[in-house]
């Protein structure tokens, strides 16, 4: 056959060609008569038990983020930040607070002290605040960890001295009952 001859073959027999398609709705009849299969992922996320746990583990995680955030909002203590001082610290408190019961235990006329300088004689004073917010802010210091401990020593020789001066003005007949037992 010659190219003449095949063209005039196709172009008389064009309409034989021509082979309609499937019909329009042909993919979605077959689609809806493929039966369903949900993946194994879709199959447990759609698990009741696994919602719950979901939900019991956004709740748990919920909780931590309320602690963690308490946590940190908590003003720290000597006790948080440096460990090691703080034996240091009971230590020296309960030294101060036993030398000022026994200041306390003279009448106030025979101390010859105001109360500002009674209120500064207490542990509690503006000096000993500011070195404790700068230990916080600065718990690795030594040089404030070692002002601390200076601060402790020179208060508890502070009222030592105190406490010799008062003892050696009161005769014995003038001292708190509490002290007759001791001499």
């Amino acid at each position: 056959m010659s190219g003449k001859d095949l063209e005039s073959f196709i172009r008389e027999n064009r309409n034989s060609f021509e082979v309609p398609g499937p019909r329009p709705n042909l993919w979605n009849d077959l689609e809806s008569k493929i039966p369903v299969r949900r993946s194994p992922v879709k199959r447990i996320l759609g698990s009741t038990w696994l919602q719950a746990a979901a939900v019991l583990l956004l709740l748990v995680n919920a909780v931590l983020l309320y602690q963690y955030i308490k946590y940190q909002r908590q003003p720290q203590g000597i006790a948080q930040v440096t460990p090691e001082l703080q034996e240091a610290k009971v230590y020296y408190t309960s030294q101060i607070e036993q030398r000022l019961q026994s200041i306390r235990s003279f009448p106030p006329d025979a101390l010859g002290l105001d109360s500002a300088a009674r209120k500064e004689l207490e542990l509690r004073n503006d000096t000993y605040q500011m070195l404790e917010k700068e230990l916080i802010a600065n718990p690795g210091n030594e040089r404030i960890r070692s002002a601390m401990v200076r601060y402790y020593q020179m208060k508890l020789d502070l009222l030592d001295r105190i406490l010799d001066e008062l003892e050696e003005k009161h005769t014995p007949n003038d001292k708190p009952k509490h002290y007759a037992p001791e001499i």
